[in-house]
């Protein structure tokens, strides 16, 4: 097929929904300008994969439209060659610096004096085509004028690790606050979310609740203010089925979430592992080489090695030395980092341990939390005692690590218990003797949470993992919930804003919601 037409083709379905074709049309492509690079006789420069570069009308046909789709089609790794190439405005007004504004090949045509295709006795085409051959004149010009074509735009397809520190300086014209991000969002997710916009190294920072849980939000710092207005226009725009708001923020709000003070966490972070574990749920007596040990069984097959051994193992420890039960472990390839993942759920002891991608700027800001006395101070309760509230006495409160609860969030603000057994379907069988709790604000309204005490842990991880992300529907209305397994200490630690239970002989297990 004759060059013009494989990219009439191309473009014909770059917003086709049927992903396989998507992908079909990709490969022919990719295979088309490796085909056509080796006929073309000299090497490519140092840095550049191919000798064959895209030339794009402005920034936007590649970061703002053709790689943002490749994310939405489940396209993981877009051939190297999009990830370069020269942007033709710029490159105009390197050559013609005297030019007026230039904002459309029209400009560019006119200020050049170039014959109109008609008149050059060239065959009239649909406009993606004359647009390309316009393109193409263009370029002839500036490289009869003795233009030379030099550090093209790259795109960075994946996030590279970095480490910010509390003294440096981070411009705010290049920072924005994602909001309403999945919890589980990994910072590969969220740089993948603003894929085509160059985000710094280390540039994604995930937000932290007062109990040190991911709360939906992350800063994302870019390599410039061109790069951050870009990704404005990203709000509202998808992962999965959310919606994610993108808002300016300012380098002052990145740096309180991602700068670091710690040494020991600078010392771990400065290793050149590539993916980063969070564990949770440790025994506080658990040693390092219980950690690579736990990594390590299994065999070849599933067994994933710690980089550097017991030193790749950062425990988080309070400001007097005493454990957390949450760790942070270094891995020195993705395909180490998937296998150690996998283990999610596996036991230590008798504990089995949560695990989660992390990310540096994740580690400096819970170090820093964890190193702060003020974070295990008493704080107030979400649930204040409220004269009008017929809230349960605190004893009735129920406590424990063993996570046979749930937690739903999203709930309609009319919801009732009635509706919560609705929406959990069979789960609802396993829900202990008045084990729904919901949660109200400090005026007494619903918060849109609730929480339910199960008859077993795994009736609260089948429960979270069948009904997380389903909709209930509430009259007209339909509304997206989401379902976590939890403990009856987390579940305590909301409720009362972590206020120590009293000692007493028996803690009621069932408990009725205010």
């Amino acid at each position: 097929m004759p060059p013009r037409n494989y990219f009439s083709f191309f473009l014909s379905f770059l917003f086709s929904h049927d992903f396989h074709l998507y992908f079909h049309v990709f490969q022919q492509v990719d295979s088309f300008l490796q085909k056509l690079s080796t006929e073309v006789e000299h090497k490519p420069p140092m840095g550049q994969p191919t000798n064959i570069v895209i030339v794009t009308d402005g920034q936007l046909p590649l970061r703002q439209c053709l790689l943002p789709e490749t994310c939405s089609k489940g396209i993981n790794d877009p051939p190297a060659v999009f990830g370069i190439f020269y942007d033709l405005r710029k490159e105009f007004r390197k050559g013609f610096p005297n030019a007026p504004e230039i904002n459309s090949i029209q400009d560019m045509i006119n200020y050049l004096n170039l014959e109109p295709e008609e008149s050059a006795g060239v065959v009239q085409q649909n406009a993606t085509r004359r647009e390309a051959q316009d393109m193409g004149r263009i370029l002839q010009r500036l490289l009869k004028e003795g233009h030379k074509f030099e550090n093209p735009e790259t795109i960075h397809l994946r996030l590279e690790p970095g480490i910010c520190s509390k003294d440096e300086e981070v411009d705010s014209n290049t920072v924005v606050r994602a909001r309403g991000l999945p919890w589980q969002s990994s910072d590969q997710d969220i740089a993948r979310f603003f894929r085509g916009l160059n985000v710094a190294r280390g540039g994604v920072a995930l937000c932290l609740s007062p109990q040190g849980r991911r709360n939906g939000e992350a800063l994302v710092r870019f390599i410039s203010p061109e790069h951050r207005d870009m990704a404005l226009k990203r709000h509202k725009h998808h992962i999965g089925q959310r919606y994610i708001e993108v808002y300016k923020a300012t380098g002052e709000d990145f740096i309180d979430v991602a700068g670091g003070i710690n040494n020991e966490a600078q010392n771990f972070l400065s290793r050149s592992g590539q993916v980063i574990v969070r564990m949770r749920g440790l025994p506080y007596d658990c040693t390092a080489k219980q950690v690579v040990e736990f990594f390590e069984s299994g065999g070849e097959d599933v067994g994933s090695t710690v980089l550097d051994g017991d030193s790749g193992v950062l425990f988080v420890k309070k400001h007097d030395g005493r454990a957390t039960g949450d760790a942070f472990v270094m891995f020195a390839t993705e395909e180490e980092g998937s296998k150690a993942l996998a283990k999610h759920r596996d036991i230590i002891g008798s504990r089995y341990i949560e695990l989660f991608r992390s990310t540096t700027a994740e580690v400096q800001q819970v170090l820093n939390r964890s190193m702060d006395p003020r974070t295990y101070e008493t704080q107030a309760p979400l649930i204040p005692q409220l004269p009008q509230m017929p809230l349960l006495p605190q004893n009735m409160i129920t406590s424990g690590t063993r996570k046979d609860c749930i937690r739903l969030r999203g709930l309609p603000y009319e919801a009732q218990v009635e509706h919560i057994l609705e929406f959990l379907g069979e789960h609802a069988k396993s829900i202990v003797y008045q084990g729904v709790h919901m949660v109200y604000n400090a005026q007494g309204q619903p918060s849109g949470e609730a929480f339910i005490q199960m008859d077993s842990e795994q009736s609260s991880f089948q429960a979270a993992q069948q009904r997380h992300h389903r909709y209930m529907v509430f009259g007209k209305k339909q509304r997206y919930i989401e379902v976590f397994q939890c403990s009856g200490e987390d579940m305590h630690v909301v409720l009362t804003g972590g206020l120590a239970l009293p000692s007493t002989p028996a803690t009621p297990k069932a408990l009725l919601s205010p």
